[in-house]
């Protein structure tokens, strides 16, 4: 199992410490350093900033929001990246959510797997050089009746095939990524629930598409928080929990929301929702579970990160990408080289 961490949002005020935590990941062999975007920090400028600045790690965006970009800009982003980065960039895509599609980018968000799919189908045929054509319910490319013509990417990127990811939640989605995407990036993944809430929905697309498991990067997302007090340090991560359990998306729309409910916390994730949309932020925190809290996070000794570790290893991860936890830039340094000790440990490396 590999090791890769996540940036998250740039722009907090802690970009130059964000910065040497991806250079010390680069030192200590973790694979990929993933970064994020919403409605702030763009991830195409924070990789290739990361890129210009480590020597062997992967960069990746986790993720590039499909209603921002037209998809062969996103081709066209990729294969700069990669040719910039000396074949060093991972392509994440995810259609966002309800909120941010239509609030900020004036898209509507209907038919996301549909879009989905068009989407990867136009990414790849742009980022192979062909002449760009396409027929479909949301692209026509060339469009009809004008002056466009059939185009092809001037960059060569590095690599013939670039990594593309889909930041999945769904079972559906889930399905559809493991049919035609390379990997699958998870958030609030449970080691003990992975099967059940991702796996079988991946695994039942790869054989869709008449492919394994083999080959195919199964990547979850977990903050990382090392010490003795376990309980303290779950705490940290209450108010990160409720804001996706809770606020992420509409009452009637949250996709953390429903996973949660399937994971087994019907009543807790209700709960949440309603204190958090009314405005107890401080409630909704209070009222998630510790065991939510502990199953999606690793915390505690490195041995106990270390058994964790075995178990999403034995579940089926292939990638495991830390958000290390810390108040400092050096218990930041000190959570990343915890998360390689632990992996030695569990004798994964």
């Amino acid at each position: 199992m590999r090791l890769g961490i996540n940036l998250g949002y740039w722009g907090a005020g802690m970009d130059g410490d964000n910065l040497a935590v991806a250079q010390e990941a680069d030192r200590l062999g973790y694979d990929v350093c993933w970064a994020a975007e919403a409605y702030g920090s763009d991830a195409p400028t924070v990789l290739s900033w990361v890129a210009a600045q480590t020597e062997r790690i992967d960069v990746g965006s986790a993720i590039l929001q499909i209603p921002a970009r037209q998809p062969a800009m996103t081709a066209m982003t990729a294969a700069t990246l990669d040719s910039l980065s000396g074949g060093r960039f991972r392509l994440g895509l995810g259609v966002s959510g309800p909120q941010v599609s239509e609030g900020w980018y004036g898209v509507r968000f209907d038919k996301p797997l549909a879009r989905t799919r068009e989407y990867v189908e136009i990414v790849r045929k742009a980022m192979s050089r062909e002449r760009l054509t396409y027929e479909g319910e949301h692209w026509t490319l060339p469009l009809p009746d004008g002056p466009g013509k059939p185009i092809k990417l001037t960059v060569h990127p590095q690599r013939e095939h670039i990594p593309l990811y889909i930041a999945a939640i769904g079972p559906k989605n889930l399905e559809q990524t493991g049919e035609i995407a390379d990997g699958a990036l998870l958030i609030f993944p449970s080691a003990d629930h992975l099967e059940e809430t991702a796996l079988k929905h991946l695994r039942a697309g790869r054989e869709k598409a008449g492919l394994t498991m083999d080959g195919f990067d199964v990547c979850p997302t977990l903050p990382l928080a090392v010490g003795d007090d376990v309980t303290g340090l779950a705490d940290m991560f209450r108010p990160y929990t409720a804001l996706y359990v809770g606020g992420m998306g509409s009452r009637k729309q949250n996709f953390y929301n429903q996973l949660a409910q399937r994971m087994g916390y019907e009543k807790e994730a209700a709960e949440i929702q309603d204190k958090y949309l009314s405005g107890d932020k401080a409630g909704a925190a209070a009222a998630v579970p510790h065991e939510l809290i502990d199953q999606t996070a690793l915390l505690g000794p490195v041995e106990r990160i270390a058994d964790r570790m075995t178990a999403y290893a034995a579940a089926g991860v292939t990638t495991l990408t830390l958000s290390p936890a810390g108040f400092t830039l050096d218990e930041r340094i000190a959570a990343l080289r915890a998360g390689t000790g632990a992996l030695e440990l569990a004798g994964l490396a």
